[in-house]
Order: C-alpha cells, then structure tokens, then sequence
C-alpha cells in the first residue's frame, strides 16, 4: 500500500543565505533538537495547565504580567508574576507546582508576593529583551525561556495555537541571551512563513511532510509541533540537501540526500 503523506506548502525563504554544509548532522546534534524540541512541548503543557489552575483562583489585576516554568527534577514548576518598577525583581504572585501527572497543578499565593533576584527574575528580562526586538504577524505569540549552556537563556517566540485542532507552523525564532537576561547574542529565525495546519476532517495522513530552507536541519519548534498537535503523525522534513523524520515521540532522524529522495518519488 501506498504510503500517505500530506504536504505542507512550507516555503520558508529567507534574505540570508542558507548556512551550506557538507555533510548531513550528526546523531549528537539532531539528539540536541530533539531534547530542546521536547522540552519546549513539556513547557508548553505545564504553562498551559497551571495557568487554567491560578485562573481558577480569580488572581487580582495587576498581580500578573508574566508566566515563567522551570523543569525542577521530573516535573515544572510556574511562577506568575512581574518585575517590580525598578527591574531589579521579579515579585512572585502565585507559584503553581505540578502534581502526579503534567496536568495537575496545584497552586500557592504569595501575599505579599515573593521577591526572586536569581533565575526568575534574569529569564522575565530575557523574555523582555527579546520581544522588544521581535517583529511578528498581528497574531497571538507564545513565549517560552529555557536554560542554555553557560547560564544563559533561550528565549523562543512561537504562534499560538488559537483554533482548536488547527497547529500553526512557522514564523518563529529562538533568541540567546545573556545570564543576566539584558542581551540577546544571537538570533536564529527558525521559520519565516506560517502554516496554520490543521488534518482534513475525514482523513488522517500517515505523516505529514513541509519544506525548510532556512537551514540543511530541523528546528527545534519542529518536534516541538510534532508533539503538540493532535492526532499524533510523524512528520518528513526536507531541506535543500537533506531528508529527515521526526518521529511521534520527538525523535529526530537523519533518512537520506534529498537526490535520493527525489529518486525514490519518482520511482
């Protein structure tokens, strides 16, 4: 039987040139996407289920103006607050703990808030170090900060999903910026264009497959979108050179040359 794949007209151009290499990724790098990939879809379903948990507590205004997670052993962690007027704090309002499963939270008010002058207060200016530098769509965006090497932070900014069973695509960036979250070192455009991709009602593909230009490897909003949306497919990435299959668990693996592919297609 025939495999099924749906395409995805992903055109993701970009004014800089493609970074060329000569030689497909290695296991150790692809491993890399795949563990940030993963960990931005864990932060992803614990914002999303301890917001539902402190919302439900009727917070006051003004209380919240951030959403800060950190993974603390095998489960997260969300903070909820905002940094004082002097910027040297973030004071936070409600700590919400995850339980026996990533949906369950439980919630503590700090009243008065708590003042934190480490991690959380350095990722709340490294998210807002580098939403004064992006440029979006008039679209709702999502933010995420995760630990990078040398204490410092990635700071990624990703299209909300908005529409139920519909999973934007594209247009996203990951920022690194210092340890004490007041510049950015570098900026990596994941994606340019996006695809809000939903599956036809009637038909499940076995995979879906896009187009990346941007760069000869996944991104790592790529298992990121492959383990958030539902139902759960793989997903075929290609690039100018390469091929690749992320599969349902995140996994990111190398297939073969692009020529090869084109062969095998037309085979």
């Amino acid at each position: 039987m025939k495999l099924t794949i749906l395409i995805l007209a992903l055109v993701l151009f970009s004014n800089a040139a493609m970074a060329q290499r000569t030689s497909p990724p290695s296991k150790a790098e692809l491993a890399q996407i795949t563990e940030r990939g993963r960990q931005l879809a864990q932060y992803d379903v614990a914002a999303w289920y301890a917001t539902d948990a402190v919302v439900a507590t009727k917070p006051e205004e003004g209380l919240v103006k951030r959403y800060i997670a950190k993974k603390e052993g095998d489960g997260w962690t969300v903070m909820f607050g905002r940094l004082n007027d002097a910027g040297d704090k973030f004071l936070i309002a409600f700590e919400a703990t995850q339980g026996a499963t990533p949906k369950e939270f439980t919630v503590k008010k700090n009243n008065p808030a708590k003042e934190d002058t480490g991690f959380f207060l350095s990722a709340a200016k490294a998210i807002d170090t580098s939403l004064a530098e992006f440029k979006g769509e008039e679209r709702t965006y999502n933010v995420a900060v995760l630990p990078a090497p040398s204490n410092q932070f990635h700071v990624y900014v990703i299209p909300a999903q908005t529409k139920e069973n519909v999973f934007p695509l594209g247009g996203d960036v990951r920022y690194l910026v210092s340890a004490d979250g007041s510049k950015i070192i570098e900026k990596r455009q994941l994606h340019k264009a996006i695809i809000d991709f939903s599956f036809p009602p009637d038909n499940t593909p076995a995979a879906g497959y896009h187009i990346a230009v941007l760069d000869d490897i996944p991104e790592d909003t790529d298992v990121f979108h492959v383990l958030s949306r539902r139902p759960s497919v793989p997903q075929y990435v290609g690039t100018k050179q390469y091929v690749f299959l992320i599969a349902t668990d995140g996994t990111v693996n190398y297939l073969m040359t692009m020529e090869e592919f084109r062969k095998k297609k037309s085979n």
